[in-house]
């Protein structure tokens, strides 16, 4: 494939945030693996590991025609939704926590849900590509992709992973958005469908619990609070420019999970507001560079699938960074690219491959995937 090359700026911000995580990963899991293994640097071995192939996927698959991925797409999907099925059956499905979220597979952990965030964006790139301005219409148009959508949303919560549900609602809107469909048709869904599914959620005791203790902290328990408050505890610590890298007390067993889902508050703790900023300043770049080369795509199923893997990953990281500093509930969703955890960091990597692939297409024709708003003319409803 021929064209400009890959977007070095993304490039280099997602090598510097995966060397990042890697650092990280060891400051805030050492002395666990120390106890739990007898090697403080297994969690680290094992990240290093999943980096490399998560970037050698990623630098392979920015090299080839994103375009040649459209066959794969369906079997991929598939292929996702038969392991989000898997993963529920007892004895198939490994239950950590109380929540079935992984397949043991040749020895290896792999959570699906990751899987099927991708698989998802692109099945939605290329049919709502190939829809054109179809979509506008409600039956043929935005209802078989939001049913989809709903299927997967539902056996990811079923597991259940509410966060990663999440995700893969608003990641489904707001494709629908970007490709054209009419903002009345997506208001009337959100009024029909949204009120039952916050009931839903509201009936989960300890998803009620979590989000009555961001509300009225005062009122809540010392076991719902206690993640959050030791969260914000390690971000005071670590005041404008942290206590120093390795230098943390929090992870000492003080915050559950420092490695995976509450690294960014470790990261806050060692390396203070000036570190745990750039990290945010690089996923502000991602969504910089990723939105920019959606829009510069050569077709519309590049910039649907650009925005997709785009607002995936960012998305994910907002509501992260908002779980550690207590403005939204805790959900489990780990940090992407900086996280503990090979499902996420491999197939994060290579969705940023396919993003690159589509930053080098850009520019060689005219662009004219997704016009102002981006939607067709008339688009808010007319």
């Amino acid at each position: 494939m021929s064209g400009r090359g890959p977007d070095r700026l993304l490039f280099t911000a997602v090598l510097i945030l995966v060397g990042l995580g890697v650092v990280m990963v060891y400051s805030a899991s050492a002395i666990r693996a120390q106890e739990r293994f007898g090697d403080p640097t297994s969690f680290l071995k094992k990240q290093v590991i999943w980096a490399l192939i998560g970037v050698t996927g990623m630098v392979w698959l920015m090299g080839r025609d994103y375009r040649g991925l459209r066959p794969f797409i369906l079997p991929l999907l598939f292929l996702a939704f038969g392991m989000l099925v898997l993963v529920l059956v007892p004895g198939i499905g490994v239950k950590v926590n109380g929540a079935r979220r992984w397949l043991r597979l040749l020895g290896f952990s792999f959570q699906p849900a990751e899987l099927a965030k991708l698989a998802l964006v692109g099945y939605l790139a290329r049919l709502l590509a190939d829809k054109e301005e179809r979509v506008r219409e409600f039956g043929t148009g935005i209802l078989p992709p939001l049913t989809v959508c709903a299927v997967f949303f539902l056996l990811v919560a079923l597991q259940p992973n509410y966060g990663t549900a999440v995700v893969i609602l608003l990641t489904g809107l707001t494709m629908l958005f970007a490709a054209g469909a009419r903002v009345t048709h997506l208001a009337a869904l959100g009024v029909g469908v949204l009120p039952p599914l916050a009931l839903v959620f509201w009936s989960v005791p300890h998803v009620r619990g979590r989000i009555l203790a961001l509300l009225d902290p005062a009122q809540a328990s010392p076991k719902v609070l206690y993640q959050a408050l030791q969260s914000q505890v390690a971000l005071g610590q670590g005041g404008s420019l942290g206590r120093g890298l390795g230098e943390g007390m929090q992870k000492l067993y003080y915050l559950p999970e420092p490695h995976t889902d509450f690294i960014f508050a470790i990261v806050g703790e060692e390396l203070g507001f000036a570190g745990a900023a750039l990290v945010v300043a690089f996923f502000a770049l991602l969504l910089w560079r990723g939105t920019r080369i959606a829009l510069g795509a050569p077709d519309r199923f590049g910039a649907l699938l650009g925005l997709g893997i785009t607002f995936v990953i960012v998305g994910q990281a907002a509501i992260n960074f908002g779980v550690v500093v207590g403005l939204l509930p805790t959900t489990g969703l780990p940090l992407p690219l900086v996280s503990f955890g090979g499902s996420s960091l491999v197939v994060t990597l290579f969705g940023l491959g396919v993003l690159l692939s589509i930053s080098q297409a850009a520019g060689m024709g005219s662009r004219v995937a997704l016009p102002p708003r981006p939607l067709p003319a008339g688009g808010w409803g007319s």
